[in-house]
Parts: structure tokens; sequence; C-alpha cells
């Protein structure tokens, strides 16, 4: 019988080394899919297997995926890229699949995403905020991934302010086309975000 040569480190240390919110290892022990052998020791500490850790198997193909919701956010784009790149070379995991679209995260027309998603060699998504891969419902989508034994890794667990922004003048502009006819949407839907904002 071969000897185990590992050690400990706290659930916050691990998931800080592998660029994943505290938070988040702390959900996946809860549910039981921390992809690696760890156990509660006390009420406040969490211990993870170090050797299991290193294992780039234990989450199978990774798929990267990133989103802005306009054009001029393209330099964030290729930021959210590299950092989930980055990321992923720094834990040793295995990338089959990299997608970046600008796209509204208010509604489903988002081609990249869903292509990522189809895709099976895809065992998890990754994305470095929850509302990249949507604005509502992706705790459905993280569902749907669980019980096809995949999940969602997310980088950290805040938001984009400025994309948030341009999904609201996204939701106004398609109430305003309703009320007022398209072509004076787009500006009826600024001129009700500026009067929020100073209101």
């Amino acid at each position: 019988m071969s000897e185990c040569r590992c050690w400990s480190v706290n659930l916050t240390e691990w998931a800080k080394a592998q660029g994943v919110h505290p938070q988040t290892a702390y959900r996946w022990f809860r549910e039981g899919t921390l992809p690696v052998p760890a156990e509660r020791v006390g009420p406040r500490t969490i211990l993870v297997n170090i050797d299991a850790a290193a294992a780039p198997e234990a989450v199978g193909g990774l798929g990267l995926y990133a989103r802005v919701s306009s054009h001029d956010q393209k330099a964030d784009l290729e930021r959210q890229v590299a950092r989930l790149s980055q990321w992923a070379a720094k834990a040793g995991h295995r990338v089959v699949r990299v997608e970046a679209e600008i796209a509204s995260g208010m509604n489903g027309a988002r081609p990249k995403a869903k292509r990522l998603l189809a895709d099976p060699a895809v065992t998890t998504v990754v994305v470095e905020y929850k509302d990249r891969l949507g604005r509502m419902n992706v705790e459905l989508v993280e569902a749907v991934l669980f019980a096809t034994g995949r999940r969602l890794v997310v980088l950290d667990d805040g938001e984009v302010e400025d994309d948030l922004v341009q999904d609201i003048v996204d939701v106004l502009t398609s109430f305003c086309a309703r009320l007022y006819g398209r072509r004076s949407a787009k500006n009826r839907a600024k001129k009700a975000l500026e009067a929020a904002e100073h209101g």
C-alpha cells in the first residue's frame, strides 16, 4: 500500500491559489461539488487536500467565456479573456474552448455563449463575473450544468458597473420603442437614465 504524500490547506487559501472566490469555494463545499477532497475540522475551518488540488483532471475541460455589452468596451473583453486564460494556466487546467462576444446580457441572442454551453468537451464553464453569462436566470443555467455533471466557476462574485448601465439603457430603449416608436427610443432612454441619476 503506497503512502499518501499530501498535506492540507485552509479552503480560503486553496481558493485564492486557484483564482476562485472563497465564497464560491465554500458554496461548492456545501453543495458537494468541490473538485478536490475537503473536510470540516471545526466550526470555521475546512481543509483541502493539496495533492488532489494539483490534478488538472479535477475539473475536466474548461470553457472560458467573456462578454461585454458594447463595442467601446472591447479592451475590457480582451482583458477578461487574458485573466481567464491566466487563471486556467496557473491552475494547470486544460482549456478546450474560448468564446468572447459583444452582446447584451439581457437576452439569449448570444451565439458564442450557446456554442460554448453546447460543447460536450466543456465540463466546466469559467467566467470572470457571474453577470458575464447573463443578467438574469444564471442560476438556472448553473442548475442545468450541475444536472449534466458540469459546473460554473465564477472568479469574482462582483459585477461590472459600466456593463450594468449599458444593460439598463438596452431595457429602457426597448420599453421606449414600444411606447414612442423606434426613432426616438434611444434618446428617450438616455434622458430617462439621466433623470434617474440626477433626480
